[in-house]
């Protein structure tokens, strides 16, 4: 398998979790891998970008301009900075709900994301995600970067298989947070399978 997948959101989203279970994934079922992440702040709330290169056609980890087949968004606004990275017939899932920065809090812009995604939907092939509404039932929007995968994986966008990426799943993610991450990952799963028909 050959695939360029690049992640975006902010410090803090837990978007480097979500690429090193990726590669690792990738790895575990034979592949080749090249990976790097791009850091803009070194605080929470900076944006974050992972480049994660799967197979044997990439030659550098970082992706170039239009050659990125999947765009795993987990904020409106970074989804629309990265667009360039999406190839044209590439699919984006992103995350519809905003992060606001201090900038907005304190000048209150009335950013909220709508803007972002009614530009992306016009641009590529997308799958929306209220990151709200599917961790609600999980109490905290920390598990976004779990549900993200398995909506990815569930559509059948991201070429690896479910079982692998539970297993790095319990891997990387500590003891005591395994049982809801992995509920979080079916949940997402499930959710990508309606939206990949």
């Amino acid at each position: 398998m050959n695939k360029d997948i690049l992640i975006c959101g902010v410090g803090g989203q837990g978007t480097v979790l979500a690429s090193k279970i990726i590669a690792a994934s990738a790895s575990a079922e034979g592949s080749q891998i090249h990976s790097a992440e791009t850091i803009g702040m070194a605080q929470r709330g900076g944006s974050v970008t992972s480049h994660v290169r799967i197979g044997d056609k990439a030659h550098s980890p970082l992706i170039p301009f239009g050659n990125a087949d999947l765009l795993l968004a987990f904020e409106p606004a970074e989804a629309v900075r990265n667009l360039k990275y999406l190839r044209k017939d590439g699919v984006a899932i992103v995350n519809t709900v905003a992060s606001k920065p201090v900038t907005e809090s304190l000048a209150d812009t009335g950013y909220d994301g709508s803007n972002m995604t009614a530009y992306i939907a016009d641009k590529c092939s997308c799958i929306f995600v209220d990151s709200d509404r599917v961790c609600a039932p999980f109490g905290s929007s920390r598990f976004f970067n779990i549900i993200i995968l398995g909506i990815a994986a569930g559509s059948g966008k991201l070429g690896i298989a479910q079982d692998t990426i539970l297993e790095q799943i319990e891997k990387r993610v500590p003891k005591a947070y395994v049982d809801i991450n992995i509920k979080a990952f079916r949940t997402g799963y499930e959710t990508g399978q309606g939206a990949g028909n």
